[in-house]
């Protein structure tokens, strides 16, 4: 029984020591992209894509809309047999058109993820130096989809990476 009392009382003194020797912040890295003077050539660049995948999507449509106009207009004069290939090359084309917008999504959810990862680097790096400046153990991102509901303002280092990287930010 004082095998298990001592053990019991060795885990919780370890427990509490290694509690304070942890240093806890904070960092809202949405906030931090936001300020960031290259987040604008991103978002032109993701435009830019959009725009690029929105025109490729046109141009399907387009030729969809001209098979399905050449189908309506010579159905008549079809055979059962062209009327099967018309038919199933229309099925396709409206299956591609599907398939394109469902990628479509996907593909401009890479495109932004590859656009800002250096900004998250470089983030990431001024980050990493504050957090060592300031002997801080774990750094807890606040941005939007987190779900911390507390927060004691002086352990938040957004503003100190915003100066470090020369952003200047009204607080």
């Amino acid at each position: 029984m004082m095998k298990y009392f001592t053990l019991a009382l060795i885990v919780l003194m370890t427990t509490v020591t290694a509690q304070g020797q942890s240093k806890l912040g904070t960092i809202d890295v949405d906030f931090i992209l936001s300020k960031m003077p290259e987040i604008e050539t991103v978002q032109k660049d993701l435009k830019t894509y959009g725009e690029t995948l929105d025109s490729q999507l046109q141009e399907k449509m387009t030729a969809y809309q001209a098979k399905l106009d050449e189908y309506n207009k010579n159905v008549e004069n079809y055979t059962e047999q062209q009327i099967t290939e018309e038919q199933t090359a229309i099925f396709t084309l409206e299956e591609d058109i599907t398939k394109f917008r469902q990628n479509g999504i996907q593909l401009m959810r890479i495109k932004e993820d590859e656009l800002k990862r250096p900004l998250y680097m470089k983030i990431a790096e001024v980050m990493d130096v504050i957090a060592k400046e300031q002997n801080f153990t774990q750094i807890l991102n606040t941005s939007a989809d987190s779900s911390i509901v507390y927060l004691d303002p002086k352990l938040d280092i957004t503003i100190a990476v915003l100066a470090k990287m020369g952003i200047e930010v009204e607080e």
